[in-house]
């Protein structure tokens, strides 16, 4: 689909002044707090309501040699927040165990099986992270067996709060912060400020958005995570090929992150705990090892299930929500597929895993479409389903799969709700007279970029292309904009549409090439239209 540029109201000609104005940042105060990102200005955020109560019952549990028992989930935040507790508790003396819930056994949240865990290992305490706002049966059952539940979550609660021991909750910032503010007063200052880099690495991969208090926690935790002495982190940095002090958040979301999830949606998520808590250098590095070698399958997976499902899409002409499904994907990357195909086609998407009586689905929408509102509307075929607006999980029964996909392309269809134009928004339009290496290192003052603080895209027209060819096998192309290097990654086939001295607008992403030692300046294309 063609993409439609949609550039950002010109409010200031100085290009720096117009990319705060974009981000609402327009007092000294709030482009002071932007630039020097402080976690202590944000003391109020840092004291939630249920620390206090949670830290008294933490401590007797130590003073009284009781096990506590910390219960994480299987994605990127939920194991960072795990271990965070573990080693945070157990620097204190405590006695901790970790349990992370298998994600095809149990799925997502506190489980009775977990919770049956706690009480067969002799456990007074229970405290969830990043799960357990929602969980109102798992928390009357822990009740029930005499297990103290303290919930830790960032999650959108429901109507009605669990009955727990206590609840610390915040949706601020990420699971991992939430469970940092609970241990940040009681731990040595080393250990809270070195928990920092888990904290960062759990907000980037979370996609909270970056700018407050969880670019305080990003800018603090990147720092320390450029000089960790973390054994788990330095394997997966030394197994991805990232040299240690050039880690932004780049890296965290695109490299570390996938690695670390890449366990959880194929096998168990323990694996990549144990990394980030390990004490054993030989250890560490099998184990960061594994969770590379697990991602590359969890891409290859991904990639042969969207071609499939891109066959299968095509099929679906006319429709106003794509429903996919097969029995060959794997449901730890069905989400991948969805997000891929809603991406290709700006549409919903459905990716459903088939299993023999109950298949697991996961949903991607586009604004103007609650998907889990939608799927609510189909309760009756669903055994269980959650998550927001854009996003959602549920379990079906197998057998009514067919019945769902006509009742809910009906559903979106009666919406009324046009596909829309996919956008790709402009930040500002940059004359080519403009660009060079001082502005770009200028820019560099943002990171680190994310959700609410994207990598700046800019726009120049009637870019006058030379020296037009093909890398990667012809996979990308490469050509000179006025006389500037640019990239176009996966854009290859345009090579046969464009001819030297020909005119076109790019967008592009402002950046410096280092090669044996040079810098020079590049665009990294985004889009391209003729003049």
């Amino acid at each position: 689909m063609t993409k439609v540029w949609k550039i950002k109201k010109k409010l200031s000609e100085d290009i720096l002044e117009q990319l705060l104005i974009n981000r609402r940042l327009t007092s000294e105060i709030d482009k002071e707090n932007f630039f020097n990102p402080k976690i202590e200005d944000y003391q109020k955020d840092l004291e939630i309501p249920g620390i206090e109560k949670s830290l008294r019952r933490i401590k007797e549990a130590i003073e009284k040699e009781e096990l506590m028992v910390v219960f994480g989930d299987y994605d990127v935040d939920g194991i960072s927040a795990c271990a965070i507790l573990y080693k945070a508790l157990t620097s204190l003396g405590a006695k901790v165990l970790p349990y992370i819930p298998h994600r095809e056994k149990e799925g997502y949240g506190l489980s009775k099986l977990g919770l049956e865990f706690a009480r067969d290992s002799d456990a007074g305490v229970v405290i969830t992270v990043d799960n357990g706002i929602v969980a109102l049966e798992e928390a009357e059952f822990a009740k029930s067996m005499g297990l103290d539940l303290i919930i830790t979550d960032h999650h959108a609660p429901g109507d009605k709060k669990p009955e727990a021991f206590s609840i610390i909750h915040s949706t601020k910032m990420c699971g991992a912060a939430v469970a940092w503010c609970l241990i940040q007063g009681i731990v040595k200052s080393e250990l809270r400020e070195e928990l920092l880099e888990l904290v960062a690495v759990a907000t980037i991969a979370d996609m909270m958005p970056l700018l407050g208090l969880n670019r305080a926690f990003v800018v603090e935790g990147l720092k320390h995570l450029n000089k960790t002495t973390n054994l788990g982190l330095l394997a997966l940095l030394n197994e991805s090929g990232i040299e240690k002090g050039q880690v932004k958040s780049f890296e965290v979301g695109h490299i570390i992150a996938p690695r670390i999830n890449a366990i959880g949606r194929l096998e168990h998520a323990i694996d990549a705990l144990r990394l980030l808590c390990t004490n054993d250098q030989v250890k560490a590095k099998r184990l960061a090892k594994l969770l590379s070698e697990t991602n590359s399958k969890r891409q290859d997976l991904t990639m042969k299930a969207y071609e499939e499902a891109l066959v299968l899409a095509e099929k679906n002409t006319g429709k106003k929500i794509q429903v996919l499904y097969s029995r060959d994907w794997h449901q730890g990357i069905i989400g991948l597929v969805a997000s891929r195909i809603t991406d290709q086609y700006f549409m919903p998407t459905i990716a459903i895993s088939i299993n023999k009586e109950v298949s697991k689905g996961s949903a991607r929408s586009i604004e103007g479409i609650n998907i889990t509102e939608v799927l609510r509307s189909c309760s009756d075929f669903l055994v269980d389903v959650g998550g927001h607006a854009g996003a959602a999980g549920f379990s079906i029964k197998t057998e009514s799969v067919q019945v769902f996909k006509k009742r809910i392309e009906q559903l979106v269809e009666e919406l009324g709700s046009e596909v829309s134009e996919k956008f790709l928004t402009i930040e500002a339009e940059l004359p080519f007279s403009k660009i060079n290496k001082t502005l770009v290192k200028k820019l560099g003052d943002f990171e680190p970029f994310g959700l609410e603080n994207p990598q700046p895209v800019f726009a120049s027209f009637n870019a006058k292309l030379t020296d037009i060819r093909t890398v990667g096998n012809g996979k990308h192309l490469k050509f000179r904009a006025e006389g500037i290097d640019a990239i176009a990654f996966n854009m290859g086939e345009l090579e046969s549409f464009l001819q030297p001295g020909q005119l076109i607008n790019l967008a592009y992403i402002l950046e410096i090439n280092q090669f044996n030692g040079s810098e020079t300046l590049q665009l990294k294309v985004k889009d391209i239209q003729l003049a």
